[in-house]
């Protein structure tokens, strides 16, 4: 299985980086896309270097779509591409996995409507769904993570989502989690 996660400057290293090493240790492929050519850097100025371009990211190779939070979520929602992939993503009912401040992009998407969601807490707003206050949230396609320090969890929940209970906690026990 094939997740695509795209990254801009000022992405949050831990909910990008830590994600995807746990879904590379649960096997899981991952390539990574630049909104602003091939090399990006961090909140903190962790570099990323070797990022796809956008314009060749089609929703139809991939199986799931990571956003990770982090300041980089504006320059995600103001890109009318991020947003087209997003909604296609929606339209071939592929999981969107967004943690932080991502969720939001979704939010004013109109894709939290009717569903159960969390995101930083500070940034929730009356997306027409249910804010709920915990690590991580999965309700059918939309998994959502709160917060920099729920970034094993939400990895937790995407692995969950995509290859079942078992492989979630084979996982979780060799992290000693």
């Amino acid at each position: 299985m094939r997740i695509c996660t795209i990254l801009g400057k000022g992405y949050e290293e831990i909910e990008a980086i830590g994600t995807l090493a746990l879904l590379k240790r649960s096997g899981l492929e991952a390539d990574l896309y630049g909104i602003s050519g091939e090399k990006t850097t961090g909140k903190h100025d962790l570099p990323i270097c070797s990022l796809l371009p956008l314009s060749g990211l089609n929703p139809e190779n991939y199986d799931c779509l990571l956003l990770p939070g982090g300041p980089h979520y504006a320059l995600l929602e103001s890109s009318e591409d991020v947003k087209q992939i997003i909604l296609k993503f929606k339209a071939l009912d592929k999981p969107i996995a967004a943690i932080c401040a991502a969720p939001t992009i979704l939010g004013h998407l109109g894709l939290l409507k009717g569903k159960r969601y969390t995101c930083f807490t500070s940034m929730n707003e009356d997306f027409g769904g249910t804010y709920v206050d915990q690590y991580t949230v999965t309700d059918g396609n939309l998994i959502t993570g709160r917060s920099a320090a729920a970034t094993i969890d939400f990895a937790f929940a995407i692995i969950e989502k995509l290859q079942g209970t078992e492989q979630k906690e084979f996982i979780q026990r060799q992290i000693y989690y």
